[in-house]
């Protein structure tokens, strides 16, 4: 990671961009694509696409999802105090004593998630932290100064954390699922360019929006590309703190590499191009199974249209759908490395059917 890329990935990481507004997210990121791509799509709900060798037949995609885990205004009480609910797949349970920045018309609105002091709580009856309790303190004593300041219901809210390194090898933060994975591709479509590797095949740089509330950009501009051809990428859980349960969850561990998923939606000779890639270049892989679905945009990639052969690089994670999520640095490095490497040895036209 040089110093561009770095201070892209800060820029990129530490703008707000929740599910439905993430619009100033993918701006800084078209930006950042722009030298290295020859066209551009964006869609009428935000999903940006960077395209090399638009006039192409052939058409593959890399992809990563924008937004992030959010909450809205949904009460405002008469003493100015705001309840809320989720945007995505939001959790409650670390809210209290969180700072929050309210995004209005007027601007951003700074609060924080109160919660009763411990002095005054009663241990064998007290209540966990729930949708029904936890609540926004922005310093007002009415519900017309909260207004004033330009809060409204439906006024989106993100918790204010930002980007930090942690011993040398580790990147945290908030909504690093999956905006490091926006940052991946943006780096894989930068080498190539910079390499001067000229490509038989159009490529088609997705970052697409909605996807924590049921994959819905990658849904629509699927419909939209039709490619042949879909690597997906978003993060995985490592599995190695305390609380995992690896009968469950699988043995996943962040620095050990980026996690290739077998199950329904990935195509099995798409997957296996991928692993031949990796031990070619003898890039550290993991394996993973799921069950009905990814859970990820690769669902949405795989049933599209008459459908689309897909697979998934997962990026190992801790701690997901915190203000503390972490990567491995090694990592992020060797899934960059790994779809870079699949598209350079990948020829315009292959047919991934089973049967011919």
């Amino acid at each position: 990671m040089d110093k561009k890329s770095k201070k892209f990935l800060y820029d990129y990481l530490n703008n707000a961009s929740p599910t439905g507004f993430e619009s100033s997210g993918q701006e800084i990121w078209l930006d950042y694509l722009k030298p290295y791509i020859d066209d551009y799509i964006v869609d009428v709900y935000g999903t940006v696409v960077g395209v090399i060798n638009p006039k192409a037949a052939y058409k593959v995609v890399i992809e990563a999802h924008a937004d992030e885990i959010s909450w809205f205004v949904n009460y405002i009480t008469d003493d100015g105090y705001i309840y809320v609910r989720k945007n995505g797949g939001s959790d409650h349970q670390i809210a209290p004593s969180k700072r929050v920045n309210i995004h209005t018309e007027k601007g951003i609105v700074k609060g924080i998630f109160g919660w009763p002091a411990i002095h005054v709580r009663d241990s064998s009856k007290e209540e966990a932290p729930s949708l029904k309790n936890i609540f926004i303190d922005v310093g007002a004593e009415s519900k017309k100064e909260v207004e004033g300041m330009g809060i409204h219901v439906g006024c989106v809210i993100t918790f204010e954390d930002e980007l930090m390194e942690l011993n040398n090898d580790w990147l945290v933060g908030r909504a690093l699922d999956n905006r490091m994975g926006g940052f991946m591709i943006a780096e894989v479509a930068r080498r190539l360019k910079e390499d001067k590797k000229k490509l038989p095949f159009g490529l088609y740089i997705v970052n697409s929006v909605q996807e924590e509330i049921g994959l819905r950009g990658a849904e629509m501009i699927s419909r939209r590309i039709k490619p042949d051809l879909a690597i997906c990428t978003d993060v995985t859980h490592d599995t190695q703190s305390p609380m995992y349960n690896k009968k469950e969850s699988g043995n996943l561990k962040a620095g050990s590499g980026p996690v290739l998923c077998y199950g329904p939606a990935v195509q099995n000779n798409v997957l296996k191009m991928v692993l031949q890639t990796a031990e070619k270049q003898k890039i550290p892989f993991q394996r993973q199974a799921v069950s009905r679905s990814t859970g990820t945009d690769t669902d949405s990639f795989a049933y599209s249209a008459e459908g689309v052969a897909s697979a998934l690089v997962s990026l190992p994670l801790k701690y997901m759908h915190t203000t503390v999520e972490m990567v491995h640095k090694k990592d992020v490095e060797n899934v960059i490395q790994l779809i870079y490497q699949f598209l350079l040895q990948l020829k315009s036209g292959h047919d991934f059917r089973y049967i011919k």
